[in-house]
């Protein structure tokens, strides 16, 4: 239906085929085109299915969807007789990772976990051709994603991943979601690697060559990487979550790097700034097999802090935007608040998120702290306020 729709509106389109999300992103810098349409459910359940819009090289959102709407709606189209062509985007991206990455000498076994989506189609190639050994798991494409659900945020996701690393005596897993634009890492111990662990190792590889680089990182990460971002000479940024606005903040600041608590990892050194999770599992393998040092020992040093995960309480739509604004007014006259996206309060000791949800009825809590008795205070009072918020 979109492409016979296109080719109607006078739309010449390059067909890519079944491809992962990163893949088309990487065409539309391959390819001589004005713009790219993915098909892509990303980690929703298999009923569901969406399409990612990009007009240049750019991911739009927000305002710019909305207008595409009022198209629709208006039904006023231009016609005309557009012409396909089946196109292979798998060869050049392949070609240009092997030409871009630089793998050291040391020999790694690493599991892959595809989850039944799309990464499974191109990482095993990418990271054999590096020189890795690879122990593939859930490489097949199938949309009703038969052995687990494919958000690799989701620990529950990464148990195979854990067990076939202990099975096989692999250094590491990498899986991936449905699209294959976010990423996520266990390592040898059967450890889960966060995307804010993750970019403290990229952060320091990057800064090693680039010093004074900026780097971006989202309000649900840890105090730890911002921290560790400019003890290792970087200027760390703070934004809002999403990745289309994390890609905006990128460029809009000139950054090298940027990341998520979700697995979206952007690099714009020896890259084009998008998220790409096959090109953050080939980083990370760089530099594994260039430091010949594990991820354990990479992240070793770092301060350890107690967190929790996401936690979404219901607020209705007409009222979530209000109470965040609420607890943020509240709690300044007390505390430094960030308030970039919804309202990061900082204590002594740890700090505690509220934010309203861009796509649900939902506000989003986080909180960490330097200990589990600080963080559980730290969470009864932001609980307590938002009760009272409620309540009225």
């Amino acid at each position: 239906s979109l492409l016979s729709g296109l080719l109607e509106s006078g739309v010449d389109v390059l067909d890519v085929g079944m491809v992962p999300t990163p893949l088309l992103y990487f065409a539309l810098h391959h390819f001589e085109v004005d713009g790219g349409i993915q098909i892509t459910g990303s980690h929703n359940p298999p009923e569901y299915n969406g399409f990612k819009v990009s007009l240049g090289d750019a991911t739009i959102y927000g305002k710019e969807i909305q207008k595409i709407r009022e198209i629709g709606e208006s039904g006023n189209f231009h016609a005309g007789d557009g012409e396909v062509e089946a196109s292979d985007i798998i060869g050049p991206y392949l070609d240009y990772l092997s030409d871009n990455l630089q793998p050291g000498e040391l020999s790694i076994k690493a599991v892959v976990d595809g989850g039944n989506g799309m990464g499974g189609l191109v990482a095993p190639d990418v990271f054999t051709a590096m020189g890795v050994e690879v122990v593939k798991l859930f490489c097949e494409p199938d949309g009703h994603f038969p052995n687990h659900h494919p958000d690799p945020t989701v620990p529950e996701n990464l148990k195979a991943a854990i067990s076939k690393v202990s099975e096989v005596s692999a250094d590491l897993a990498i899986a991936f979601d449905g699209d294959a634009d976010r990423i996520g890492v266990v390592d040898r111990e059967g450890n889960i690697i966060f995307g804010d662990q993750l970019m403290i190792i990229f952060s320091r590889d990057l800064l090693e060559r680039y010093p004074g680089a900026t780097i971006i990182g989202e309000v649900k990460c840890s105090q730890v990487l911002f921290d560790d971002i400019e003890k290792h000479g970087g200027n760390p940024i703070m934004w809002k979550v999403g990745h289309s606005l994390i890609k905006s903040k990128l460029k809009e600041e000139k950054a090298l790097l940027a990341g998520e608590m979700s697995g979206h990892m952007f690099f714009a050194e020896r890259y084009f700034g998008y998220d790409d999770a096959i090109y953050a599992g080939a980083r990370l393998l760089e530099i594994l097999t260039r430091k010949g040092k594990s991820i354990k020992e990479l992240l070793a040093g770092v301060p350890q802090m107690v967190s929790t995960p996401e936690i979404r309480l219901d607020c209705p739509d007409d009222k979530k935007f209000q109470v965040v604004e609420e607890l943020a007014r509240e709690f300044k006259k007390d505390h430094q608040v960030i308030d970039v996206d919804g309202a990061r309060v900082l204590f002594d000791g740890g700090w505690g998120l509220v934010r309203a949800s861009n796509t649900q009825p939902v506000l989003v809590f986080r909180f960490e702290a330097q200990e589990g008795e600080r963080l559980e205070e730290i969470q009864q009072i932001f609980m307590r306020k938002f009760e009272e918020k409620m309540a009225r």
